[in-house]
């Protein structure tokens, strides 16, 4: 029998939340250290060691990768919504350079002198990046106190830090650690980074600029407007029906564009040259194989690689141009919002380019079909909520909802598969009870590492900082395994589209009864919190990754496939 789920979140993190909200709610900058006592009692078990003295390298390392480079210049931490509140407040953001990071998806703009500006697309965040930021400045200012006492000179300092042995008995932890904060830094930035640690502790101030729930649906719909031109034809009768996917940008158009396929040569050749992470061995191997599907793996995951091995961006416009050829056009940031989209229309895609796994009877009735694919970039928290309550609002038909993306899981491997029909929310503290259009079955058959958990039940959290050891225990207790950051805010949005009212709060919400369109959400595992020595942090998926992503996809799209082709038949 189903328990009920534990209270939305413990005190100490309710506390956490309360103080960063109400301290940002001040028109003038914010010390971040006004959040600090906050979140090292909150008992974070993504930092685990915010109350020591010794450095938690791990929370340090997971925080630097979803901070852009230039985070060790930065001084003021700007937080708005668009181009106008930024300007309205004295920042000329759209003359400031453009940053990235590596584990975060979110627009930066960097004056080059101190100051981040943020933008921000849904109240998640702002969840995300105040404990990100937080858990920056405890560990840095940790690492600097150390680094000053053992090391007096610039000459000391190079002593300390000439390995990650010797720097790690500076900073009073292991060498295995250590290397945490060299691969934080990365190589080329590691001096100087490893320079500013010593040189200064940091200060950082953050400033909120009014945020509105009507500033998110402003956003929301600037996105839908770099979209609709590419959705709509102009030649069309009516708004085409939509399967919408929320994936990634890689997974869907490999699989359905085709260009890999179509230049497996070029990329063998390079392959088998640069031998990139080991894998030439691998690719002859598959090319030599009988099995499409094992070259096809190594070809969409090195793809990348061999895009970017080429001098200049021609190559990738290349790839793009030959997918729009083959009916899938990519809409990178549209409308400045950096969740991109790809619109695949079912009747302008070549089958001989389409991956083997996706051939099913009758596909060639896919021809006749009037129906695209709308597959976007998954968008972090909330943000989900606001852009499929968007494209509701401009679509024609909806065939299908579909959700693929990472999360964490209490009782499996990394690489396993989740699926859910269960899904609490924290931001609703609603309960959503759905029929998964996916069970074990239709993943399993394209997974060759990992397995697959049906019936499963996942929570949707507001931060993955802002989860305790004691919380996870207590939903683990109640039966819920998986722990994510988008699927609560889809169905919200799900329930939205299908109902006369808003969505309700801390209610049972019963999806299965009444959605006239098919919901399927899959989650592949990315970090295992119950289990250190698995736990990736801030570590790459890498290939096995791959594996999952692309057994999640496949489902997905022959779902789809399945679905029309059994509509025209009919």
């Amino acid at each position: 029998m189903d328990r009920r789920p534990p209270e939305p979140e413990s005190e100490e993190i309710q506390l956490y939340v309360t103080t960063y909200y109400s301290l940002l709610r001040s028109t003038g900058e914010v010390r971040v250290r006004a959040f600090e006592e906050a979140h090292a009692y909150s008992g974070s078990s993504l930092h685990a060691g915010a109350l020591s003295d010794v450095p938690d390298l791990s929370a340090f390392a997971y925080a630097a990768a979803r901070l852009p480079d230039e985070m060790i210049d930065v001084d003021l931490v700007v937080l708005g919504q668009s181009h106008e509140l930024f300007e309205a407040a004295g920042y000329d953001v759209q003359k400031w350079d453009i940053v990235k990071t590596r584990g975060r998806r979110r627009p930066l703009r960097y004056d080059g002198n101190g100051k981040l500006a943020v933008f921000i697309a849904s109240a998640s965040d702002i969840d995300d990046l105040v404990p990100i930021v937080t858990a920056y400045q405890i560990e840095w200012n940790k690492m600097h106190a150390r680094l000053r006492r053992v090391a007096p000179t610039v000459e000391a300092l190079r002593e300390a830090t000439r390995d990650p042995v010797t720097l790690g008995q500076a900073l009073g932890t292991t060498a295995e650690e250590a290397q945490k904060l060299i691969d934080a830094f990365g190589t080329t930035r590691l001096e100087k980074g490893g320079r500013a640690l010593y040189d200064r502790p940091l200060d950082l101030k953050m400033r909120m600029l009014a945020p509105s729930h009507s500033q998110y649906q402003r956003a929301a719909q600037r996105w839908w407007g770099g979209i609709e031109p590419a959705y709509v034809k102009k030649t069309a009768p009516r708004r085409p029906p939509v399967y919408f996917i929320s994936s990634n940008t890689h997974a869907i158009a490999n699989l359905v564009g085709g260009y890999a396929r179509s230049h497996t040569g070029e990329i063998v050749a390079w392959a088998q040259k640069a031998n990139p992470e080991g894998l030439a061995d691998d690719v002859t191997r598959a090319a030599a194989s009988s099995d499409p599907s094992q070259l096809a793996a190594l070809l969409y995951y090195l793809l990348r690689g061999y895009i970017h091995a080429q001098p200049g961006a021609s190559k990738m416009n290349e790839v793009r141009a030959f997918e729009a050829e083959k009916g899938l056009v990519h809409l990178s940031e549209p409308g400045h919002i950096d969740v991109d989209a790809q619109i695949a229309h079912l009747a302008e895609l070549d089958p001989e380019l389409l991956d083997p796994r996706l051939q099913i009877p009758g596909i060639e009735r896919l021809t006749k079909s009037d129906a695209v694919i709308l597959n976007i970039d998954y968008p972090l928290g909330m943000a989900a909520y606001h852009l499929l309550s968007r494209v509701g609002q401009g679509v024609g038909e909806v065939r299908g909802i579909y959700v693929m993306g990472k999360a964490a899981t209490l009782n499996g491997r990394v690489g396993d598969v989740m699926l859910s029909g269960n899904v609490y929310d924290e931001h609703s503290s609603n309960t959503f009870l759905f029929r998964n259009a996916f069970e074990a079955r239709h993943i399993a058959a394209h997974l060759r590492y990992g397995s697959v958990f049906d019936n499963q039940k996942a929570v949707t959290v507001r931060s993955a900082f802002l989860q305790s050891k004691e919380y996870m225990d207590a939903f683990y207790r109640s039966g819920y395994t998986v722990l994510e950051m988008e699927a609560g805010p889809f169905l919200g949005a799900v329930y939205e589209l299908v109902n006369p009212r808003r969505v309700p709060t801390d209610e049972v919400v019963h999806l299965s009864a009444h959605t006239p369109f098919d919901v399927g959400i899959v989650h592949y595992a990315s970090d295992t919190p119950y289990s250190r020595r698995q736990s990736l942090l801030s570590k790459s998926l890498s290939f096995f990754g791959v594996d999952a992503t692309y057994a999640c996809a496949i489902a997905i799209v022959r779902r789809i496939f399945e679905l029309e082709v059994a509509r025209l038949g009919t």
